[in-house]
This record gives C-alpha cells, sequence and structure tokens, in this order.
C-alpha cells in the first residue's frame, strides 16, 4: 500500500503562498506548487486505498488551489490549503470523508454537511421519536475519544413543526451532522499520518450505519430503495 506523507515542505510552501497570495507571485513559483500538489494528491490517493479496505468509495475529488472571487470579498486568488472528498458509494451509503491540509489549520471532518430538505426533515423526525440509538453510538467513551461532540451548524429555537421543549430538541435543531477533528502540523507531517486518518474514519462507521439507515427508511422502517 502507498505511504506517500505531507512534508514539512510542503506547509511551507502553503505558508509562503498566505503571505504572497497574488497572481504573480504564483506564476513565478508555479513549477515548486506542482510539485507539492503532486505530493498531495499522492496523499490523498494513499489515502484513499486505506479507505477502501473497510469502507466502499464511489469517488475522490482534490480540490483547485484557485478560488472563486465571484461573490467573495476576500479577491485574494488562491487558497492556501489542499484539500480533498471522498463520496461513499451507493445510495445505501449516506456520509462522506473530508482532509483538510493547511499550515496551523488542518484538520478532518466527516458527516452530513449539507442536507438535502427531505433528508434534514426524516433526520429530525427520527430524533423526534427517539435518539436513544443516537446517543448511544456517540456518546461511547471511544467514540467521544477520537471525534468529540457533534458539530455543526444549528438554529436558535425549534424547527417549524417541532416542539421546543422536545427532549431532543439540541439535535432537532442541527443544520448540520458533522465531526471535525484538527492536527498540529508535527501530526501531519509525522510518517503514520494517513493510517492515523483512516484509522479515525474507520471510527465513524457506527454513526455512519446508523443515519445511512434511517436515511433510507421512512418512519415505519420499511426500506425506501426498493
Amino acid at each position: 500500500m502507498l505511504n506517500p506523507v505531507i512534508t514539512k515542505e510542503t506547509l511551507q510552501f502553503l505558508n509562503e503562498l498566505k503571505k504572497n497570495n497574488t497572481r504573480e507571485w504564483f506564476t513565478e513559483h508555479k513549477k515548486t506548487f506542482k510539485v507539492h500538489e503532486a505530493n498531495a494528491k499522492a496523499f490523498f490517493n494513499g489515502l484513499l486505498e486505506r479507505l477502501k479496505s473497510h469502507d466502499e468509495i464511489e469517488k475522490l475529488k482534490v480540490f483547485r488551489i484557485y478560488r472563486d472571487v465571484r461573490f467573495s470579498k476576500d479577491k485574494t486568488p488562491y487558497k492556501f490549503n489542499f484539500s480533498a472528498s471522498y463520496s461513499r458509494a451507493g445510495a445505501h451509503r449516506r456520509g462522506g470523508y473530508y482532509v483538510h491540509i493547511q499550515p496551523e489549520g488542518s484538520f478532518i471532518a466527516t458527516g452530513f454537511w449539507a442536507p438535502e430538505k427531505e433528508d434534514l426533515f426524516r433526520i429530525r423526525k427520527e430524533w423526534e421519536i427517539d435518539a436513544s440509538e443516537l446517543r448511544t453510538i456517540i456518546d461511547k467513551k471511544e467514540f467521544k475519544s477520537v471525534w468529540g461532540e457533534m458539530a455543526g451548524e444549528e438554529l436558535k429555537t425549534s424547527p417549524k413543526g417541532f416542539n421546543k421543549e422536545d427532549p431532543n430538541i439540541d439535535l432537532i435543531r442541527k443544520k448540520q451532522f458533522i465531526f471535525v477533528k484538527n492536527f498540529t502540523d508535527k501530526e501531519v507531517i509525522a510518517p503514520d499520518f494517513a493510517e492515523k486518518i483512516n484509522d479515525d474514519f474507520k471510527a465513524i462507521r457506527p454513526y455512519f450505519d446508523l443515519m445511512s439507515s434511517v436515511l433510507t427508511t421512512n418512519l415505519n422502517g420499511e426500506s425506501l430503495l426498493d
């Protein structure tokens, strides 16, 4: 199995790009960028092979370094990170993985970033009925030691049609259902970083299995995929 690593030099280049975020500087250093981009892509592909050992992955997407500035007040043309996402295969496998490499800002994330309206309603109705299975999974010591608390945007009050006094309102008012883990630069350049990420992503599986079951059945537990 491939074992490419993120190098100290790659992080240094991203730092320089942050400080010199202009087209002129980038053009002058594009050959160097290409070397570090190839290294990052090799890392993401090496992680892909690891993920495939315990999950079905449909697609790896490596994000471009170029920023879309059309609707942004920040007109700097380049990101100063390398990032990638991994989509799970099949309608019965929900959730996804994300990796973000950035000097003093590297992290991984997993879960459900932007559920469609129907999926969001289905999730909220599930927690309205019973959230005990979810809480059992995410409150386990082994799970929390890796992923901590559930993150993501949430409403300040209850969604329309839901009781603000519901005992599970802390879950119901969420708009995203994600988990995030941060890493130091020292951890990022360690030779076992890809293996560490893979182990962390493996730990999310019970959560994915539950959420996939919820999103592929109706409230009676009948499959929506038949």
